[in-house]
């Protein structure tokens, strides 16, 4: 096995002194060093193939610089691009992050925090997956730095950010009512989860405020990891009778991913027939033949609050703070009528 270059080798190359190697390739007291001696430092550890000893120096700080994230599934687009963001600002201020997907679990997310913990990041980013709020609770008791992103216990004392989705649902079921449709469904989620809670609370506030009353059996709930089918067969039953729905409010962009593909094969036009309505968009939804009427939500202020906080609490001991950020209503085709030339 070849020799690990140290230091100590590069002192020895250019005739200073380890002390000095070790400013230079730390970024230390720069100004106190000629330029032309910090450049010869770094070019001798170039050629010599000189790699940091992150281990050595992780017991010298007490830190990995390393954050875990986990998040339900990073090939959700939502997630993803969130994940990628977390990466860019945490690498922006020393950190790498460690990914992994809980897959909507308890029992993997709390696996997959512990190996993280085992690793010894410095600290986790989490979008909690439903039934684990005794485990972050256990977390945040022990003092380690934590964040919660996207989710959120309303018991849990606990530095998170979040938009505020019922808020966010509200403006969005307030809109399919102002462009005057009345019979309007929605496909939600069967959960716990209080984000998710806070959506069903909102479509059903905008309209009952409206006089409007929103019909249970306008409301449809398939499970976190529902599947195609569950989403059509929902959809389904939204459509089927004497008085379909004219309008309707999917709570995710899974969910209308699946009901446009669905949607595409009905002899249904959107919006003269059905107006529609997610939060969030994928890559998927934006190939239908209508621009999606859809909220967007602040991820690149998200993922930044997100890293912040967290620096925050691993640098400066606990201080919760809550960050609620408030979405935007991107008004598409798909609750237009006239918009599109049949």
């Amino acid at each position: 096995m070849e020799k690990r270059v140290s230091l100590k080798d590069i002192a020895r190359k250019v005739g200073v002194s380890t002390a000095l190697v070790s400013y230079v390739l730390n970024n230390q007291k720069e100004n106190r060093i000629s330029k032309e001696v910090a450049q010869k430092i770094r070019e001798a550890a170039k050629l010599l193939n000189y790699r940091p000893n992150h281990i050595a120096k992780s017991l010298k700080t007490q830190k990995t610089f390393t954050i875990g994230l986990v998040v339900a599934d990073i090939a959700n687009a939502f997630f993803s691009t969130m994940a990628r963001i977390i990466e860019d600002e945490a690498e922006s201020n020393g950190y790498t992050v460690i990914f992994a997907s809980s897959d909507e679990k308890p029992g993997r997310s709390e696996k997959l925090t512990e190996v993280l913990l085992d690793r010894q990041v410095d600290g986790i980013i989490i979008a909690p997956a439903e039934g684990t709020e005794a485990h972050v609770r256990l977390l945040h008791q022990k003092g380690f730095p934590l964040v919660l992103i996207d989710r959120y216990f309303p018991t849990l004392e606990i530095s998170s950010v979040a938009v505020d989705n019922e808020e966010a649902a509200y403006r969005c079921t307030a809109h399919l009512v102002e462009t005057g449709c009345r019979r309007i469904g929605m496909i939600g989620f069967k959960t716990t989860l209080h984000h998710l809670q806070d959506r069903k609370k909102g479509f059903v506030n905008a309209l009952k405020d409206r006089d409007i009353t929103a019909e249970k059996e306008n409301i449809k709930e398939v499970s976190l990891d529902a599947s195609r089918e569950e989403v059509e067969q929902a959809l389904a039953q939204l459509l089927a009778g004497p008085q379909p729905i004219d309008a309707l409010f999917f709570a995710s962009n899974k969910l209308s991913t699946f009901g446009l593909i669905y949607i595409h094969t009905l002899k249904i036009r959107v919006p003269e027939d059905l107006a529609i309505c997610s939060f969030d968009q994928s890559d998927a939804t934006e190939l239908f033949y209508a621009t999606l009427t859809h909220v967007r939500q602040p991820m690149q202020e998200m993922g930044r609050q997100a890293v912040r906080l967290l620096l925050q609490g691993m640098n400066n001991g606990e201080t919760v703070e809550q960050v609620r950020l408030p979405a935007e209503l991107v008004i598409g085709q798909s609750t237009q009528k006239g918009s599109i030339k049949q």
